[in-house]
């Protein structure tokens, strides 16, 4: 799987902020477990994400955890089949 075609699917993760995260105040919330994470829009997508270009609009900014997102590693390439097959599943059964 190339990443000349990324759908930046690693975006609509959960994105657990770790001590010494900057990330400004209106891109947090609190998940049920009172962690604090990235927020994520009506779609799923990180807050931070800027959807027209998928690009994060806090690079320099950006959380460890996706500092240590290896892109086209295996964490990557995992989460990107997986997302194709629940894609590929969703069609199959729009068709059934």
């Amino acid at each position: 799987m190339a990443c000349t075609r990324c759908d930046a699917v690693c975006c609509r993760l959960p994105v657990v902020l770790l001590p010494g995260d900057r990330v400004p105040a209106h891109l947090v919330e609190r998940d049920p477990s009172g962690l604090d994470v990235m927020a994520q829009d009506e779609d799923g997508w990180c807050a931070a994400i800027d959807p027209l270009h998928l690009r994060c609009t806090i690079y320099p900014q950006r959380p460890a955890i996706c500092r240590q997102f290896e892109m086209g590693g295996p964490a990557c390439l995992d989460v990107r089949t997986a997302y194709r097959e629940r894609r590929l599943d969703d069609l199959v059964s729009s068709l059934a």
